[in-house]
């Protein structure tokens, strides 16, 4: 495949770069589009501003990068709905009875409590990355405003679980792509394959147990440690200035008055919406495999979960969920139907910018596909590569690709084949560079502040997105560099 060269790596890169330094999100992944157009019109600068506004508009043609910013902005009509109804306030005095019986007993802290609620829903819900991520920060978030928990922690807790939990439980579309890579490279079993693969794949391993450890030890680094300061000395979840990625009209609504909070009226409708997910995978899976019927009815299930579109299952639970939502509060008169249409449109207003990151976040994507970012980087490592070396560079590239580009399909894509013929041609174990480039796609996904899970955690957090980049970085760092020790290690002696 075609690829630009060093050029290839400079907009991605540079666009992340400012955004860290400038924290001015939105301009340094404009600035880093615009860049990779300008590379691609051959340095013609009106030509590159031209195809960067092009860009931006074509980046609704692609179906699931549509469905995806509709979910993503309707979710701000559910948070207004559970808001309003009185949902949050009463699945708050449900928390707070169950907290105060913990503190009676002198077992653990409410604070700790919390957290460890928090990372147990987020790995129940395996099904796909961002119903995991929005189920755990939407549920969450008023109980750690209560305890005076920083968001930043709660975008860690979601956003460290959603992808290692839907890998290392591949009964979902992660499963079923990742076993379709195999088998394109002619792995005759590639369930088989992938299951021997996934207790080498440490990574995601990694980042879940740090989590629980930072939960039970209370022991932060970096910024992080910063935030939780800030937030037990100060009573501030947020810092001065920072900018939430859901307007403060939609998270701090009042309930409607004479309203009695009733926890249920935020149930209800999240519960909706997660049992629907699998629903919308299977049904939109069924007719993608092939001869269906000749298989048993459990096996038939998996193959549909796995073919399902998962942006098509997410849109359509988050759609249920506000008709759900809708059809509860107008049985129990809380809401007439012109202040459920108010509250539908407030609710996606306060999420006008994660739709605009969202946009900006795929057309740097399609910039780096068109680059080659991805092709370059790989190619460039072969290089230097030797059997014993071969699983440590296969993750360590994979991350890097998936840093720059902000997906860890697409790295998955580029790295398992490329890591595949590798293994097989200077005889290195397959099984653990098959897990190597997974678990390094899932690290730089983690890590990159253009991976839509990120910016999803953010926004389902009411978080900074910065600042959860920044309070999360070190965390995933570690996990990363203790992965790669254990793959260099593991590939020596192997």
């Amino acid at each position: 495949m075609e690829n630009f060269g060093f050029w290839s790596i400079l907009p991605p890169l540079v666009a992340i770069i400012l955004a860290i330094m400038t924290r001015q999100v939105f301009i340094s992944l404009l600035f880093g589009i615009w860049m990779g157009w300008v590379i691609l019109s051959n340095f013609n600068f009106l030509n590159g501003t031209i195809n960067t506004i092009e860009a931006m508009v074509d980046v609704f043609k692609e179906p699931g990068n549509t469905r995806t910013i509709m979910f993503s902005s309707l979710v701000g009509a559910l948070i207004a709905f559970v808001q309003r109804s009185g949902g949050v306030e009463g699945f708050i005095q449900y928390i707070n009875k169950f907290l105060e019986k913990v503190e009676k007993k002198r077992k653990t802290s409410p604070r700790k409590t919390v957290q460890i609620m928090a990372w147990l829903t987020g790995v129940a819900i395996f099904v796909e990355s961002s119903i995991n991520v929005l189920t755990v920060g939407s549920i969450y978030r008023p109980i750690f405003d209560r305890l005076k928990i920083p968001r930043e922690k709660l975008a860690y807790i979601a956003d460290s679980i959603s992808a290692p939990t839907c890998i290392l439980i591949p009964l979902n579309a992660w499963g079923a792509y990742i076993m379709g890579l195999l088998l394109a490279q002619g792995i005759s079993n590639p369930l088989g394959t992938m299951v021997k693969a996934y207790p080498l794949n440490f990574y995601p391993i990694f980042a879940m147990i740090i989590v629980v450890i930072v939960i039970f030890t209370q022991k932060d680094i970096g910024p992080m440690k910063k935030a939780e300061k800030r937030a037990i000395e100060e009573g501030k979840v947020i810092r001065d200035g920072a900018t939430p990625m859901i307007s403060t009209d939609v998270i701090s609504m009042e309930k409607a008055a004479g309203t009695v909070a009733r926890a249920r009226n935020m149930i209800i409708p999240i519960a909706t919406m997660v049992g629907m997910m699998p629903v919308g995978l299977i049904y939109t899976g069924w007719s993608q495999v092939e001869n269906i019927q000749t298989y048993p009815f459990w096996q038939q299930i998996f193959l549909a979960l796995g073919k399902g579109s998962g942006s098509t299952a997410v849109l359509w639970a988050v759609l249920m969920s506000i008709f759900v939502g809708a059809i509860l509060y107008r049985f129990q008169k809380i809401f007439k139907l012109p202040e459920i249409i108010s509250l539908i449109f407030k609710g996606v207003g306060g999420l006008i910018p994660l739709a605009l990151l969202m946009m900006l976040a795929f057309a740097i994507g399609k910039v780096c596909r068109d680059l080659g970012t991805g092709v370059y980087i790989a190619e460039v490592s072969k290089a230097w590569l030797s059997p014993k070396l071969v699983p440590v560079i296969v993750f360590l590239v994979a991350s890097f690709i998936a840093f720059s580009t902000g997906t860890s399909w697409g790295t998955f894509a580029i790295m398992i084949p490329i890591g595949l013929q590798m293994a097989q041609i200077m005889d290195a174990n397959i099984y653990l560079t098959i897990a190597a480039a997974l678990g390094g796609g899932v690290f730089g996904d983690h890590s990159s502040p253009i991976s839509d899970t990120t910016i999803i955690s953010s926004m389902a957090s009411a978080s900074d997105h910065i600042d959860h980049v920044k309070t999360q970085l070190p965390y995933a760092l570690f996990a990363g560099l203790a992965a790669a020790i254990v793959y260099l290690v593991v590939g020596m002696v192997g």
